[in-house]
């Protein structure tokens, strides 16, 4: 089975959390982070969800200079980049590669205001 370059749902939450913040985070943070949100999840299973990441190429790190146990946890790639790649990989599992389709069968899906028909709109003249 070919691996995802792409976060799971559960990673991305962790991508949130990093993606909120201006500056790298430590585990800690990122654990803290989370703990906000979904109480489930353990410290361990939190760290095991930012190894994937790193594992993916999602997320790297700088060890602390001060402290060598301590790293310091970024993005390598942004929200956007992420939201596209799980597009297409959605689009590759659900409608062998078809991307009109899977838009087509979104959109006929979703009751749409006039303002977001004209967004979309929009969006497809470029």
């Amino acid at each position: 089975m070919e691996q995802q370059h792409t976060p799971s749902e559960t990673e991305w939450q962790v991508m949130e959390i990093v993606w909120a913040s201006n500056e790298s985070l430590t585990s800690h943070e990122i654990i803290k982070g989370m703990e906000q949100g979904d109480k489930s999840l353990s410290p361990k299973t939190i760290r095991v969800l930012i190894n994937r990441l790193c594992q993916k190429g999602i997320l790297d790190y700088t060890v602390d200079e001060r402290d060598s146990r301590i790293y310091h946890y970024f993005s390598v790639k942004t929200k956007d980049e992420c939201l596209k790649a799980k597009s297409r990989h959605f689009a590759d599992s659900y409608f062998a590669g078809n991307q009109a389709h899977a838009l087509a069968t979104l959109i006929t899906g979703a009751h749409l205001t006039d303002e977001q028909m004209k967004e979309l709109i929009n969006m497809l003249k470029v």
